[in-house]
């Protein structure tokens, strides 16, 4: 979704939406129980939490001392084990969907490197071109990914209002 600003060189290159911090699990992919499914198939040794009405986020258990840990699905030499079937919410980032005071919002990951070498505006216009609604279509369908919102990542857009 996303190639037209981001390589997959440049991704598989960073890898860094794969890699989260010990404080960081809430950020793990949500999985559909379709995509459940076959991650259960690619690592029968998994464990999953259900979460929210419909979705699943792996079992993260952390060792003592552990500070990072890596997704299950990312395979070091492949990356993601889904290919393009890689969960709604992985396709999309460093884009998030969020909610502040009862309005969602889409969000963009400050710490993406590749994505802040564009300016606000280049980002804006490219949610604008068919992305946005793509997200907030998805996220009406799948409620459990919307994110309560973290003033660490820049408000981008918000969900037009219905009169």
């Amino acid at each position: 979704m996303l190639k037209k600003l981001l390589s997959r060189e440049t991704c598989a290159e960073c890898k860094l939406c794969c890699h989260f911090e010990s404080y960081d699990v809430w950020n793990t992919p949500l999985l559909t129980p379709e995509l459940r499914d076959k991650a259960k198939i690619l690592l029968p040794d998994a464990e999953f939490l259900s979460f929210g009405q419909n979705s699943y986020r792996f079992r993260i258990r952390l060792r003592e001392q552990q500070e990072f840990f890596s997704c299950p699905l990312l395979d070091p030499e492949h990356g993601c084990m889904l290919g393009d079937e890689k969960p709604f919410t992985c396709q999309i980032w460093p884009f998030s969907i969020m909610e502040l005071h009862g309005r969602q919002l889409i969000s963009v990951a400050a710490f993406c490197e590749p994505m802040m070498k564009y300016s606000m505006q280049t980002l804006l216009a490219f949610l604008k071109s068919g992305l946005s609604e793509k997200i907030f279509a998805y996220a009406e369908q799948h409620p459990d990914m919307i994110q309560p919102y973290d003033d660490f990542y820049p408000v981008l857009l918000w969900k037009p209002l219905k009169f």
